[in-house]
């Protein structure tokens, strides 16, 4: 079979050519490296804050806070808005919030307005990951699709990185606000990279098909009972798909469950393993620069075998290997004793628990209709994060009374449940056609 006849056989499905469904890619790819850059660029400046202000450790954990809350409700109305107003348009729109917000925080006169421009920049931040994922879940072919998503999920990685070599140039002459003023430029290419982007052929052709059904209605013309139904479909509230019947409902919580235990692992995980290492094992500053670059370039790695492997044997067997896998190496972890284990052990924890990133865009996009792909891509993937957002505590609590090797015994838990939650109630949507 030609190059051309694959491409012609591409473009029948999709209505995408392979440019335009690049370009969609790399605008997602910069869009998520946002979220990446974001977090990890006031992780940077945290204790700068902390110091001009005077604020107690508490009190500068809450401008992380309510950064978090921001994106978990940034998350959820602008996952709306683009199953109603078009991915693309609020894409725009979420990175000029994020823009703007990101800027005027360089600005702030204390840590009250630095607290509200967080959260107005999260709002923005909170849109990224679902709408990136819907736009190329629905443009890239189905045998493609987990790999594309996975080249998305990359993009975190790359913000992170991007944010560390900010850090580095930036802060020491110019300050925290010099870092958040420079965070703006990323996002302005993010905005850049999204021109000339169309909406997704199903996002429209299903629009022109309700604006159709609608006008005919309106006109006094008898709808097929089929069309009546499609119609109601389309109009309905697009959070109101995820609950439409119990089997729906027993997906959504599943997969919601599953975006929990990624985002509490992460957070978990990346929180305390730095103290750990440098408190428990003696490891020097040096030494975790060595740590953080290995174990990244171990979570851009399991990304892209996930990726692979979901294209190749499905979506669930992938999660049920990785999943074990993880609980296995998370436990295997705090358990090594030598530096040098220790370094290179975090390429395989990296690997195991972050590689599933790169399924979730395409598991998501399967399960649900261009009606309300964009809105599920963020409610389930926000609210696993608003639950990931406890991880610190919880594990910080444990470890408080009982020790950090206690509190990621029960890490490995977590993961081992998640397993039996895919094992039983989430189901492998490879080949699914999504409409």
């Amino acid at each position: 079979m030609s190059q051309k006849t694959i491409e012609e056989l591409e473009f029948e499905e999709t209505g995408v050519t392979r440019k335009e469904r690049w370009k969609i890619m790399w605008a997602s790819i910069i869009g998520y490296a946002m979220d990446g850059l974001d977090v990890l660029i006031l992780s940077f400046a945290m204790a700068a804050i902390v110091s001009e202000f005077g604020l107690t450790l508490g009190e500068g954990g809450m401008i992380a806070t309510y950064t978090l809350i921001g994106t978990v409700l940034g998350g959820y109305i602008f996952g709306i808005f683009a199953d109603w107003w078009g991915r693309v348009h609020t894409f725009s729109l979420t990175i000029i919030i994020f823009s703007i917000f990101t800027g005027a925080c360089a600005f702030a006169d204390n840590a009250v307005h630095l607290d509200i421009l967080r959260f107005l920049a999260g709002l923005g931040l909170g849109g990224e990951y679902g709408i990136g994922m819907t736009l190329v879940s629905e443009t890239w072919p189905g045998a493609k699709r987990a790999r594309a998503t996975a080249g998305v999920a990359m993009g975190w990685q790359a913000g992170a990185v991007l944010a560390a070599i900010l850090a580095a140039v930036v802060l020491p002459d110019y300050g925290w606000r010099g870092l958040f003023l420079v965070g703006v430029l990323p996002a302005l290419l993010a905005a850049w990279a999204r021109h000339g982007i169309k909406e997704p052929p199903m996002w429209v052709q299903r629009k022109e098909m309700k604006k159709a059904l609608q006008a005919r209605k309106d006109a006094g013309e008898k709808l097929t009972a089929e069309e009546e139904e499609q119609l109601t479909e389309a109009k309905k509230f697009p959070l109101a798909h995820l609950f439409a019947d119990k089997k729906t409902t027993i997906t959504t919580i599943a997969l919601t469950i599953m975006t929990s235990v990624q985002n509490f692992g992460y957070y978990g995980i990346m929180v305390w393993l730095p103290m750990i290492l440098l408190k428990e094992h003696g490891l020097t500053t040096k030494s975790m620069s060595g740590w953080m670059i290995v174990t990244v370039i171990g979570m851009i790695a399991g990304i892209f075998v996930f990726g692979w492997l979901c294209d190749r044997l499905g979506r669930k067997k992938p999660y049920l290997l990785f999943y074990v896998c993880a609980a296995a190496m998370v436990y295997i972890y705090v358990n090594l004793g030598t530096p040098i284990a220790l370094l290179f052990g975090g390429a395989f924890l990296g690997f195991f628990c972050n590689g599933m990133m790169a399924g979730y865009g395409t598991l998501l996009s399967e399960n649900y209709t261009t009606d309300a792909r964009s809105t599920a891509q963020n409610f389930i993937f926000n609210t696993g994060r608003a639950v990931g957002g406890f991880a610190p505590v919880i594990i910080g609590t444990i470890a408080q009374t009982d020790g950090f090797n206690t509190a990621f015994v029960l890490l490995s838990a977590v993961y081992l449940a998640a397993a039996v939650n895919v094992l039983f109630f989430v189901k492998d949507t490879k080949n699914t056609v999504i409409r």
